[in-house]
């Protein structure tokens, strides 16, 4: 610990307290979590969950663990630095978050979760305490933390029927069941969602029969074939589930959007099994509504190519017109595009989280003309032919610009020009089709011989 000076206590908690720090060296700003329990050997240090799990789950939205320290036995746990939790930032607001910035945090948050479910954990303690972020100019990055309370998915019930704080608490869990699973860390997701829309809890229960009370007056009371698992467990309680109608959430929140609204169902229903997965979350149609507008949104229809006719004009002084036109840049005639690499942020023109065009970009081109005889953008194209969507939607532009996807395979190499035809099928405009054969020669069919003056001596020359 001689390394790092102690400059503020940040908090203080059951377990332990949380120390702003510096590393003496390096000048880097650490958070360090000092234990209040006394460990007497390693082994015993690394028994503990929160260690075990945050080895394991290395991911951009995880806080990351620099350093572990045992010292006079005592055990000091060394974080990176963020600026506040979810709270803090929403409590400072003056103002409701725009949707773009709640999609934008929820696409983080629900990143870090699928990392946490699929190798094999949940964490049991979802609340906006728990998640932690710094501003980076226009951006906001989220990272969760606390991994104190997370089990293993494969670990053996009956569980402690105490996990997360009250008002982000699963139905189940509030019924006292000991068998439960990583739904409840989609519950807590929806009510945290509901909180970034209002910047109140959606279930603030003063106790558990309060906050099972305030559930069902916004979701209704559940009935047994909805739930028979649940009917279950408040009998063995002796609860009696109020009666209430469902209070629709877009009444409750009124500045969410359908998408959003239908999230929240999804992550919603009272029984866990019927629940979205973090996975299913990621693809729901709500990460594709806002990642960009449709008038902002690059067009993926091929340029129409100018007929003959438009081509030799009528206007005698055509070729005087010509001269006063811009040149396009780019010489070689592919944009700019073409060239970039599929990975990584950087992969694309726009943030990889918020969806936010970068200034300056015009896609590839610096011709100021009206678009006439512009090759047609082949990324976009060998995207739609990658098997990821059918189209280019806002949604699959969103997933793919993302710094991790889960579940999303490596694109398609780009087709090779002269096949570009064959790649767009039906599609492709005059021209562009795969070539006919002639059944004959085997050459391609020119159509019918020119006539005329450039006719016979064209014949005379062939012939």
């Amino acid at each position: 610990m001689n390394r790092y000076k102690v400059t503020k206590v940040l908090g203080d908690g059951t377990y332990g307290s949380v120390l702003r720090a510096q590393n003496k060296q390096t000048g880097e700003w650490v958070a360090i979590k000092k234990m209040k329990q006394k460990y007497y050997s390693w082994d015993e240090c690394m028994k503990l969950r929160e260690i075990n799990s945050l080895r394991k789950l290395i991911h951009p939205n995880i806080v990351k663990l620099k350093e572990v320290i045992r010292e006079n036995d005592e055990l000091h746990l060394v974080f990176e630095f963020m600026d506040a939790n979810l709270y803090e930032y929403c409590k400072g607001r003056t103002k409701m978050l725009p949707e773009t910035k709640v999609r934008n945090i929820m696409f983080q948050t629900l990143q870090a979760m699928h990392h946490v479910h699929k190798h094999g954990y949940f964490h049991r303690d979802m609340k906006p305490e728990n998640l932690l972020v710094t501003e980076k100019g226009q951006d906001l990055i989220v990272k969760l933390a606390d991994f104190g309370l997370a089990r293993e998915i494969r670990a053996r019930p009956p569980f402690t029927d105490y996990v997360s704080t009250r008002w982000y608490r699963a139905p189940e869990v509030l019924l006292r069941s000991s068998i439960y699973n990583s739904p409840l860390d989609i519950w807590a997701c929806g009510g945290i969602m509901a909180e970034l829309y209002t910047c109140r809890p959606l279930f603030p229960g003063s106790s558990e029969s309060d906050q099972l009370y305030k559930i069902c007056s916004v979701l209704g009371t559940p009935s047994q074939q909805q739930w028979p698992e649940g009917y279950k467990l408040a009998s063995q309680l002796g609860f009696r589930w109020p009666q209430f109608v469902p209070t629709k959430l877009e009444t409750l929140i009124t500045n969410a959007g359908p998408e959003g609204v239908q999230l929240m169902y999804g992550m919603m229903p009272w029984d866990p099994n019927k629940r979205l997965s973090a996975a299913k979350c990621l693809s729901h149609p709500f990460f594709e509504a806002g990642g960009m507008s449709e008038a902002a949104a690059p067009s993926t229809h091929l340029p129409q190519l100018p007929s003959a006719s438009d081509a030799r004009g009528s206007n005698p002084d055509r070729n005087n017109s010509l001269k006063g036109m811009p040149v396009s840049q780019h010489t070689g005639g592919y944009s700019n595009d073409l060239f970039r690499g599929t990975k990584g942020s950087d992969s694309s023109h726009s943030h990889p989280n918020t969806g936010r065009q970068r200034s300056g970009h015009n896609g590839g081109s610096t011709s100021t003309d009206n678009g006439m005889g512009k090759l047609p953008p082949l990324q976009q194209d060998s995207r739609k032919n990658s098997g990821t969507a059918s189209g280019k939607s806002p949604g699959q532009r969103y997933l793919q610009m993302a710094r991790y996807k889960p579940g999303v395979q490596p694109m398609a190499p780009l087709p090779a020009v002269g096949g570009l035809g064959h790649q767009l099928g039906g599609n492709a405009p005059q021209g562009l089709g795969p070539p006919k054969k002639d059944s004959g020669s085997g050459l391609p069919d020119l159509g019918p011989k020119p006539t005329g003056y450039f006719g016979a001596h064209a014949s005379r020359m062939f012939s």
